[in-house]
């Protein structure tokens, strides 16, 4: 196949899209596929440009918001100075979406891609939005019978926590993924700056309760759920450190949870893919309580492909190595 894998992009996660792009690459080109690169902030990458950017490890903390704010008006620029006319692109069987977070998972790229006659791994606009947006996915796992946690939407008083969620909280952007944002506020102290912080990353912020237990994820592939895992990490919630820095959390494929519960977590996490009326793949994370109650938390539509991702642990668990993952997941999108 010829294969152009889009990455980098301007959401807080552009370092993870590099990471997970530089595995990708690498995958694709040992199965002989003929593999370009291009960021949709600076265009189509050389050689050497590849070597710089496409970094294996995570820097333990994402951009800051004026390098985002610089990163976005580059790449408006670079995406209507014509991009998608690049031959890297418009010759390619398949674009496969090495991006996250922004307007790399939000639908904007997808329908730029639908505009151009482009075939591209992963989600629909419409399915990547609704995923992206915290708020409406919890929506429609509700009418889906995929129980998650209550929440409130901003502007949220103290009060309002008392009477319909209770303490603590987690307080996050909506539209904003790799926990970029999120806080875990205890008391009404800790509520309006948690908020505000929330909402650099996004205007929309959500206020959600806290689900003691353990944290679960399932892959899913095409319309298959792929194995469960348990994240243990260092810190109280799998944040960004613990997730990109090796070490900083334990990740168990198959998760040491009982049989019942893994199948229930595989049924849940195909409804929840199908909820959003998604495509080709997605990660579908959870908390478990002590009580083995699972709360869905969210739905990935564009996993990390990184060195200490869960997408392709989930599938090496079930016995399909990692190259083999990436070329499935180009070959749904040739069959779609």
């Amino acid at each position: 196949m010829r294969i152009c894998v889009l990455t980098g992009g301007s959401s807080s996660e552009r370092d993870v899209a590099f990471a997970s792009a530089g595995q990708i690459v690498a995958a694709l080109r040992s199965r002989g596929h003929v593999v370009t690169v291009a960021d949709t902030a600076t265009g189509v990458l050389d050689a050497a440009a590849e070597a710089r950017l496409l970094l294996p490890l995570v820097r333990t903390a994402p951009p800051d918001l004026d390098a985002i704010a610089a990163l976005m008006e580059a790449e408006r620029d670079v995406l209507f100075g014509g991009l998608l006319n690049e031959t890297a692109i418009r010759r390619a069987d398949v674009v496969c979406l090495g991006l996250h977070g922004g307007r790399g998972e939000n639908g904007t790229i997808q329908n730029l891609l639908d505009l151009a006659g482009v075939c591209y791994t992963g989600s629909d606009p419409v399915g990547s939005a609704l995923a992206l947006d915290k708020d409406l996915s919890k929506k429609l796992f509700l009418v889906s019978e995929v129980l998650t946690a209550a929440w409130l939407m901003a502007p949220v008083t103290a009060e309002e926590v008392d009477l319909d969620l209770d303490w603590p909280v987690v307080v996050k952007p909506s539209r904003e993924g790799s926990t970029v944002g999120l806080s875990v506020v205890r008391d009404a102290a800790g509520l309006a700056a948690a908020i505000a912080e929330a909402a650099q990353y996004d205007p929309a912020v959500m206020v959600e309760a806290f689900v003691p237990g353990r944290e679960l994820t399932v892959g899913i592939l095409g319309e298959r759920a792929l194995a469960v895992g348990e994240i243990i990490p260092r810190h109280e919630l799998f944040d960004y450190e613990c997730k990109y820095t090796p070490g900083m959390s334990e990740e168990v494929f198959p998760a040491r949870i009982p049989e019942m519960i893994a199948l229930e977590a595989q049924e849940m996490g195909l409804r929840a893919h199908q909820a959003l009326n998604l495509r080709g793949y997605s990660r579908v994370d959870f908390r478990m309580t002590d009580e083995g109650e699972l709360f869905c938390l969210e739905v990935n539509t564009l996993p990390g492909m990184t060195a200490t991702s869960l997408m392709p642990q989930s599938a090496a668990a079930t016995g399909m190595d990692f190259p083999t993952l990436c070329e499935t997941i180009c070959e749904l999108a040739l069959a779609d």
